[in-house]
């Protein structure tokens, strides 16, 4: 047995069932290793590509995705789909090939020093330096990916150590224990709420990770306090729940602004600062705040909490759910919010104007897919509109980049979607900006099998970069470009390709297209005109108490 066939065992310990990746002749000895395992390994046409599908398939499974490359420009394309994983909290394992140590010290052909390199958007990363630290090494990558906060890890394998022979067993994985909160900090929670008069449950990502849906609903409907949830909280209470406000998190004002601005105490529960931050909603830092959550909070001057509930998310809800008295209380402000929140949603529902307003298209979609199927949404104006209208009756149903917020996720995140769930629906929503840049993995979708549907929300530029010039510049430079014919393209390279024509096809033809056994690519043009509109219905938003 050599280093590299000793590191595939330990991979198959940790339960490693795909491997997204490219072969190269640093990894050799690594991809030769594979080929008796267990792991199937998947060839991508990116290291990008490789990296977002190992990020996404982390963070639907809270198991770590691994992705795999050579060294120098392999390495280098991964890091941004790396850092997405770290930024959004999604356990990843980053392996690279590297020039044998004998060349290190010199200068030598496409090395770089990938460790120094990767540190910056790693949890940790470390270099297999000698055969015998393996098993230590892989058991401490997946431990420190997986743990609260989960994230991204780098193992770095010099071609000549991969090549050794190797001596040693994975290491036992060993049982984590639930931490608790204190029953102090459990009181003192409770305290707050049963003497608040408007509170608010602000939930994110972290409860999704904790599995703490079920709680969470149960305190809220208990309680009777409004939840309302970041980009990547969707799905955490039933979006059709009387007490769900849905999301927030756009930068400008919207009804829910109104919530926070009349809240006397707001519950963070799984909140995560870097999705959005509360100087947008807490500028002052005068809300009073409640922190419930796995790990303390991070320090932020409009985040400074009254108490922390740190412990078992789930375990937390339900002991300050019963020491918390609202009895004779009113109901919250938020509340009286719901009303305008799903007229505003349902006004779109019957319009057939073309091109499709982007309100309309998200509508449609949420009428087809079914309560477990599960939208990757990219990067761009789309995902401003589909973080306030496509709302999710499941936690991991709708999957919103929004730590790093890196372009090019949505394919390679329907691919690992579809491999994590075979039986459910799954949708990419892309622009076409978003598309291009990683529309190449449509091949790697095709060969792989995972038959799935891309929606190219069709405005031939960078319409969220437009949209924030005009807002505040007043006009737009260097955003537009030109576009090849996406139903072409599509059927290029094999797969089916639909073109929206009138808003009254989108329906039937997304009903088609999810019944190929081939991916399908949807193009349709759409009205971002709604853009400046909607900027402007937020800066007369008032507030009526």
């Amino acid at each position: 047995m050599n280093t590299a066939q000793l590191l595939v065992r330990c991979l198959e310990n940790e339960g490693v069932r795909y491997i997204f990746g490219l072969p190269g002749e640093e990894n050799i000895h690594v991809l030769e290793a594979l080929r008796d395992s267990s792991i199937q390994f998947i060839t991508t046409r990116h290291e990008q590509g490789a990296a977002f599908m190992a990020d996404v398939y982390g963070r639907l499974t809270g198991q770590a995705g691994v992705c795999l490359s050579t060294l120098g420009p392999g390495a280098t394309n991964l890091m941004t789909g790396v850092a997405d994983a770290n930024l959004d909290g999604a356990p990843l394992v980053a392996i690279t090939g590297q020039v044998g140590t004998d060349r290190m010290h010199i200068e030598s052909h496409q090395y770089l020093d990938l460790v120094a390199m990767f540190a910056p958007v790693t949890k940790w990363n470390a270099q297999i330096v000698r055969p015998s630290i393996t098993p230590e090494l892989v058991r401490r990558a997946f431990k420190r990916a997986q743990s609260e906060k989960p994230g991204a890890v780098h193992i770095d394998v010099p071609e000549n150590i991969a090549a050794m022979p190797a001596l040693g067993e994975p290491l036992s994985k060993g049982n984590l224990e639930k931490t608790y909160a204190s029953f102090n900090s459990i009181e003192q929670a409770a305290e707050l709420i049963s003497q608040a008069t408007n509170p608010l449950i602000l939930v994110g990502n972290g409860a999704i990770r904790a599995n703490a849906s079920e709680a969470l609903t149960e305190f809220a409907t208990q309680l009777n306090i409004p939840v309302v949830n970041t980009f990547m909280g969707k799905g955490m209470i039933p979006y059709t729940h009387p007490l769900a406000l849905w999301a927030v998190g756009l930068q400008l004002r919207d009804y829910i602004s109104c919530g926070f601005d009349n809240t006397d105490l707001v519950i963070a529960i799984g909140y995560d600062l870097i999705e959005y931050s509360p100087k947008k909603w807490n500028r002052e830092g005068k809300i009073p705040i409640i922190h419930i959550g796995a790990i303390h909070a991070e320090v932020d001057s409009s985040y400074i909490p009254k108490v922390e509930v740190v412990g078992d998310i789930s375990d937390s809800l339900r002991e300050v759910m019963g020491r918390a008295n609202r009895q004779g209380k009113a109901e919250p402000y938020a509340l009286e919010l719901r009303e305008e929140i799903r007229a505003d949603y349902e006004q779109y529902a019957n319009d057939d104007s073309f091109p499709i307003k982007p309100q309309k298209l998200i509508y449609d979609l949420r009428q087809v897919m079914g309560p477990e199927d599960i939208v990757i949404c990219d990067v761009g104006a789309h995902k401003m509109w589909m973080a306030r209208h496509y709302h999710c009756e499941r936690p991991n149903t709708c999957l919103i980049s929004n730590g790093f917020a890196a372009m090019g996720i949505a394919i390679p995140g329907a691919i690992a979607a579809k491999l994590v769930a075979p039986q459910q629906q799954v949708v990419a929503v892309t622009g076409d900006g978003g598309f291009m840049m990683n529309c190449q993995e449509l091949e790697t979708a095709l060969r792989v099998g995972t038959a799935f549907v891309t929606i190219i929300f069709n405005d031939g530029g960078y319409g969220l970069i437009e949209w924030k010039q005009h807002n505040q510049l007043g006009h737009s430079d260097f955003v537009k470009f030109g576009n090849p014919d996406f139903v072409k393209f599509a059927e290029s390279m094999g797969l089916k390709g639909y073109r929206i024509e009138s808003t009254a096809e989108f329906i039937p033809t997304l009903k088609e297209a999810l019944a190929q056994s081939v991916p399908s690519v949807i193009d349709c043009r759409v009205d971002y005109r709604e853009n400046l509109r909607f900027t402007q219905k937020a800066g007369e938003l008032t507030c009526t108490i």
